[in-house]
Formats: C-alpha cells, sequence, structure tokens
C-alpha cells in the first residue's frame, strides 16, 4: 500500500466515522437539550478518530467489511470523549482547551459538562446494544468496552496519573500508568474490529499485541509533543506536564531518549504483524504516522 492509498483511506474511515457519529446524536443526544447540546459538542468538535480507524482496518484485515465495525468505533469514540471531557475539568487536569477550541466545562458549566460525558458514556452502550451485528458479539463487544474503559482500564490509569502528579513514578509505574490510561482503549479499539469480524484467535492476539505497542508510542509521542510543540499545533495546552511536575517519559529518558523509546515500541508493534503480509500494509503505515505525528 502506497501512502497516498493509506491517507485515502484513513481519510474515508474517518468521514464514515463523522457522518455515523452525527446520526447516533440524532437519535441518542437530543439537540433539544443542554446536556445533548455540550455532548455533541465535545463529540463532533473534531478529532483524529485513530481509535474508530483502528478498529474498522483490524475488522477489514480479519476479512470483513470495515463497515461491519462502524458501530462498535462510534461507541468507541463516544467512550473516549467522555473520558476527554472528564479529563479538562478543574478536578483533573484543569484545560481551558481542546482540539483548538474551549474545553466542554468552559464552553458550557462543570455540572452540564459532567452530565454530558455521563451522557456519552451511557448512549456508547446504547450503541452497541442496538448494532446489526449478533447478540454474542454485542455482548462481548459491551464487555470489551466497559472493561477497557472501567476501574481495571481506562479509570485505574487516570487514578494513577492523579497519584503521580504529587510522587515521582518510576519506569515501571509510569509504564503501568500509560498502559491503562492511553494502551486500554487502543487495544480495545482493535479487539472490538476483531469482535466485529469474528476473527481468528491468533490473528486477535496478534493485533491485540500491536495495539498495546501502538498506545505506548502514541503517549510517548504524546510526552515529547507537549515538550516541543504549541498550543496552537496541538489544540490544547502544552507545558502543562512541566508545570505540575508531573513524571512524563521525556522527564525520565529526555527528549532524544524518548524518541528512541517511540521507535523501539513502534519496532515491536511492527514485528507483531509479521506474519499478516501486505493486508497488514494500512496498519504498519498508521504505526509510522503516530510515531511521526506533530499533533
Amino acid at each position: 500500500m502506497k501512502r497516498d492509498e493509506y491517507q485515502t483511506c484513513f481519510t474515508k474511515w474517518a468521514q464514515k466515522t463523522e457522518e455515523r457519529l452525527t446520526e447516533l446524536c440524532d437519535e441518542y443526544l437530543p439537540a433539544n437539550t443542554r446536556i445533548g447540546q455540550a455532548a455533541r459538542y465535545s463529540l463532533l468538535g473534531g478529532g483524529k478518530r485513530v481509535r474508530a480507524v483502528l478498529t474498522l482496518a483490524s475488522c477489514r484485515l480479519c476479512g470483513e467489511p470495515a463497515e461491519k465495525a462502524l458501530d462498535y468505533a462510534c461507541a468507541l469514540e463516544m467512550l473516549h470523549c467522555y473520558s476527554l471531557i472528564h479529563d479538562d475539568m478543574p478536578c483533573m487536569d484543569n484545560d481551558d482547551f481542546r482540539r483548538g477550541r474551549p474545553s466542554c466545562h468552559k464552553q458550557y458549566d462543570e455540572a452540564t459538562a459532567l452530565l454530558a460525558a455521563d451522557a456519552l458514556v451511557t448512549a456508547a452502550f446504547e450503541v452497541i446494544a442496538h448494532a446489526d451485528l449478533p447478540a454474542e458479539s454485542r455482548v462481548e463487544a459491551a464487555a470489551i468496552l466497559s472493561k477497557a474503559g472501567g476501574a481495571r482500564g481506562m479509570l485505574c490509569g487516570q487514578e494513577l496519573d492523579k497519584k503521580y502528579e504529587t510522587q515521582p513514578a518510576t519506569e515501571q509505574q509510569l509504564l503501568e500508568l500509560h498502559s491503562h490510561k492511553t494502551g486500554a482503549l487502543i487495544i480495545a479499539a482493535a479487539d472490538l474490529g476483531c469482535v466485529a469480524a469474528e476473527a481468528d484467535p491468533a490473528v486477535r492476539k496478534a493485533l491485540q499485541c500491536y495495539a498495546a505497542e501502538v498506545g505506548l508510542v502514541f503517549q510517548i509521542v504524546d510526552d515529547v509533543l507537549d515538550v516541543t510543540s504549541t498550543t496552537e499545533e496541538l489544540g490544547k495546552p502544552v507545558g502543562s506536564d512541566a508545570e505540575n511536575d508531573k513524571t512524563t517519559f521525556v522527564s525520565l529518558y529526555g527528549l532524544e531518549g524518548a524518541r528512541r523509546l517511540a521507535k523501539e515500541h513502534n519496532e515491536t508493534a511492527l514485528t507483531s504483524l509479521r506474519d499478516m503480509g501486505p493486508s497488514a500494509d494500512f496498519l504498519r503505515l498508521l504505526a509510522e504516522e503516530l510515531l511521526q505525528r506533530k499533533k
């Protein structure tokens, strides 16, 4: 797969996700309520849709049309967006901007943002419940998403993130933090695509390993960008990690050391795909893009 083919495919899948999210908002997040308006403001306000695209790409890699996993991909984006709304609030990271616009609690108010995030996470499971897939698939998808987003997954990572604002973290503790906070939902993205496609267990395991490594790359690059980028480029505040004296991959390894670590995890991700041939080229290029991203 050539790079322009990859980009065309990524853009197509991201657009399909946006279109379907808009349809689902009309069904589950009514625009005539303030909560619905706030939820739609955050959900439809931009974003790379990397998780959704990974779900669709995994489904196609497993031999089914990507669109078969579209509702699962949208449910994941809803849950991810809820976590971002909560992350930005004063009791968490206290960020005023997200994706180049005022964060939800700044555009509306804290109470509305809290409820809008709650509306998104519950809507995510409603979307899964009504997806046009077999009941067994929907039950497994709900289990994957709830585990990845819950106290054994993303929420555990958020708890550890708060903990290490007041004390330094070791390398192992930092890896554990981000395997939950960032990695859990990225692994879930690949897993949901596999479930939609009824994937071969060996392929599913390989994609889980790929996603775990890509998740770490994503977070390491985030830490690098917090030091090297600007608020205008990222669409959210930069430098907050240093201000809050957070342990990051950059504070542990230095800028160049963090970049080397990201490359190592990227190589491990690619190794997970070594037996999949050209059908995995999209995922190979996705890993490269995430390693080299500037925003």
